[in-house]
């Protein structure tokens, strides 16, 4: 394995991995392609183990590491557009691979000052982790978490109407007479579905998705300042 950062020549772009197992990360890619000019995104986009990835840790973290064996040590930053992996996985990766870098998906925290109910977006491996029971006790303040595992097959095909989102979301909210402010999406194919959820949920409802944060962390993590990269 080639030590980072020597194996890069200085006249080559920084080279990053957007690893997923489903359009989530085809979408988290996009966002970065527009936003980093002097990056190569490399797709590694797991279909083949995308039930792996949702099951749980172990199995997500072993078909983690079979995809992106061949980029360890040869590329400038993995990303983990998965929140399970992030959320399980990242402490170990850091271990192992000491000599490559990695990030991985935050769940995001709204202004708790505001104090506002909050609506949590998820999968049902990602509800079950401990890393979720904190962060939903450090948000003090009301909070309902929804798991529709069904719906990223479909929003990776294209198939989940708008019908099925106001549906799914707006009866489990009105049978328990909650009313949410912040929406909060732990799962990166959802972020493809915020205008259907935004109708969903009114137009007032705030999304929080973490393509943004992912992004910062990125720029600091590779000293990327203004679009350019400084040593």
């Amino acid at each position: 394995m080639l030590d980072y950062p020597q194996w890069r020549g200085k006249d080559k772009m920084l080279k990053i991995v957007v690893y997923d197992s489903g359009f989530g990360g085809e979408l988290f890619a996009d966002y970065l392609e527009e936003q980093l000019c002097v990056a190569e995104i490399i797709r590694v986009i797991d279909w083949r183990h995308a039930d792996e990835l949702l099951k749980g840790r172990k199995s997500a973290r072993r078909a983690a590491e079979e995809a992106l064996r061949p980029y360890i040590g040869q590329v400038d930053l993995i990303i983990f557009a998965n929140h399970l992996l992030s959320a399980t996985s990242l402490k170990y990766f850091y271990r192992k691979y000491k000599n490559q870098k990695f990030i991985g998906f935050k769940l995001i925290q709204p202004d708790v000052t505001m104090n506002r109910p909050a609506l949590i977006l998820t999968t049902t491996a990602m509800s079950r982790t401990i890393n979720y029971y904190n962060f939903i006790f450090r948000l003090k303040c009301h909070t309902m978490t929804i798991t529709e595992d069904d719906w990223l097959a479909k929003i990776d095909d294209g198939e989940l109407t708008p019908r099925e989102i106001k549906e799914g979301i707006t009866k489990l909210i009105l049978v328990k007479g909650f009313s949410p402010k912040d929406l909060i999406l732990a799962g990166a194919q959802f972020s493809d579905i915020k205008n259907e959820l935004r109708s969903a949920l009114g137009h007032n409802i705030k999304i929080h998705d973490s393509f943004n944060v992912a992004y910062r962390d990125a720029c600091k993590i590779l000293k990327i300042r203004g679009g350019c990269y400084h040593k």
